[in-house]
């Protein structure tokens, strides 16, 4: 039986690589792959555990069809491995840190996807954007605009085929509330 494949998903700063990295010992418990993906950032970037490459190095692995998913979002090109096919034909489940804007595009490929909508209150996601120190004071409004548009629900992948994680509190708390979440989209119904 294929594997099923887990789209997380939230504005940057909501804490979805923290939770990802906190969880990986229950998610490989629970035969769950966590993707590294492929992004034009310096691999010295502060932030995910990703590939770091040059633009000119993400297009021609794009050409050479190593994407199963890719996309571009605040000036960044985005991929997801092709290798998630064979975990998921092999029956491993497939976490991978997508990208709200390209949800329909991953169902699309991958119909029967869990997608999961992390939100965080905006004094929280302030303070982590400003602690984590990337993104001038410029881009920190804007992603807190962007991201009362997704709380919000203007610009918000919604419907029941989207959970919802508000990740505004503990870390240990946002990790039991994802794991909630994977457990009941992977328990068979009777």
């Amino acid at each position: 039986m294929p594997g099923k494949l887990i789209y997380l998903m939230g504005p940057s700063g909501s804490g979805k690589d923290s939770l990802i990295d906190a969880a990986r010992p229950q998610l490989a418990a629970r035969g769950c792959e966590v993707v590294q993906r492929v992004i034009t950032r310096s691999a010295e970037a502060v932030g995910e555990d990703a590939q770091g490459v040059s633009r000119e190095a993400f297009g021609a692995l794009k050409a050479q069809g190593a994407f199963a998913l890719d996309w571009q979002a605040n000036g960044l090109e985005y991929g997801i491995p092709v290798q998630i096919d064979d975990w998921l034909q092999a029956g491993r489940h497939v976490l991978i840190n997508g990208s709200r804007a390209h949800l329909e595009h991953a169902r699309a490929r991958y119909p029967d996807l869990l997608a999961i909508r992390v939100t965080v209150d905006a004094g929280v996601l302030q303070r982590r954007l400003q602690a984590r120190g990337r993104e001038t004071p410029d881009e920190i409004n804007t992603r807190l605009k962007r991201n009362e548009l997704f709380i919000d629900g203007e610009g918000a992948p919604s419907g029941s085929s989207v959970q919802r994680l508000d990740n505004s509190s503990t870390l240990e708390a946002g990790v039991q509330a994802l794991l909630g979440l994977i457990d009941a989209a992977l328990t068979p119904s009777t």
